[in-house]
């Protein structure tokens, strides 16, 4: 069985104006919420896109989400550039950002620049690093050449054997003001996104204000970011077991995967996403 729609005859992706990095910044000037999710293939990425998701994130969440490993660490440089490869493929308007994995960019300036023109030249508009303080100069080096930067502190996968688990990061002072700091750096860097992941969502709050041109997406950081993302899978209710907090059901109360995506989208939009009470710590 095979499929003949052609990637042209959608609407809603006429009507909407390719999502840059100038028009991401304009919204985050206006105070206009930015929608983001993981995707992994060409049939989602069409999707999303007409359901007017801003950001589409190739994450290496992939390793957990479609491999079944228990990590994002043994996911490949080549496996996600062939996901973003499939990705671009469907995407017409959003803006599309890649994960640099595990073993690809810490070990030299030079690594990261190979790694970041890889996927890159597989269609990603930005590519994501894990990491404060010794990332920075990484940061400048590829701003500098011309590959926008999106960085992620918090509770950062690639070094969950580091961190002792799948835990909140920045409860206690020190910690508090070394993300707070590592941030700094990495604004100053050239990062023009960051994503902040499961930190207490005062923290969030301060980091945005401390930054006010960084485009802070929370996951599991609050209504004060400028944005918010979650694993597609996670909020469609696929995921089997227990999820984290911060997540929540777009399924339940939907008629379809374009309708929960769509619901995804307003509520994030006009800020019923996440729920201070709920989904926030």
């Amino acid at each position: 069985m095979s499929s003949h729609a052609s990637p042209d005859d959608s609407p809603s992706t006429a009507a909407r104006k390719p999502v840059t990095l100038h028009r991401l910044r304009e919204m985050h000037a206006a105070g206009e919420k930015i929608a983001m999710l993981t995707v992994y293939d060409s049939s989602f990425a069409r999707l999303l896109d007409e359901a007017g998701v801003d950001c589409l994130l190739v994450g290496d969440s992939l390793g957990m989400v479609l491999q079944g490993q228990s990590s994002t660490l043994p996911v490949t440089l080549e496996e996600v550039a062939y996901h973003t490869r499939s990705v671009a493929r469907g995407n017409r308007t959003a803006w599309l950002i890649a994960d640099l994995p595990f073993g690809s960019y810490q070990e030299s300036r030079e690594q990261a620049l190979r790694s970041s023109v890889q996927l890159m030249q597989a269609g990603a508009h930005m590519v994501k690093l894990e990491g404060g303080g010794w990332s920075a100069e990484t940061v400048r080096f590829l701003v500098e050449r011309g590959i926008p930067v999106c960085a992620h502190l918090g509770l950062t996968p690639q070094s969950v054997h580091a961190l002792g688990g799948y835990r909140i990061q920045g409860r206690d002072e020190s910690s508090a003001m070394t993300l707070k700091r590592h941030a700094g750096e990495l604004a100053d860097a050239g990062a023009a996104m960051m994503v902040l992941e499961l930190v207490p969502s005062t923290l969030a709050a301060e980091v945005a204000a401390l930054n006010p041109g960084l485009m802070t997406i929370g996951i599991g950081a609050g209504p004060q970011c400028a944005g918010q993302v979650l694993v597609l899978h996670d909020m469609l209710h696929v995921t089997r077991g227990k999820l984290p907090r911060f997540v929540r059901n777009f399924m339940a109360d939907a008629d379809g995967i374009d309708g929960a995506v769509r619901s995804y989208v307003r509520d994030v939009k006009n800020g019923r996403f996440p729920d201070p009470q709920l989904h926030t710590y």
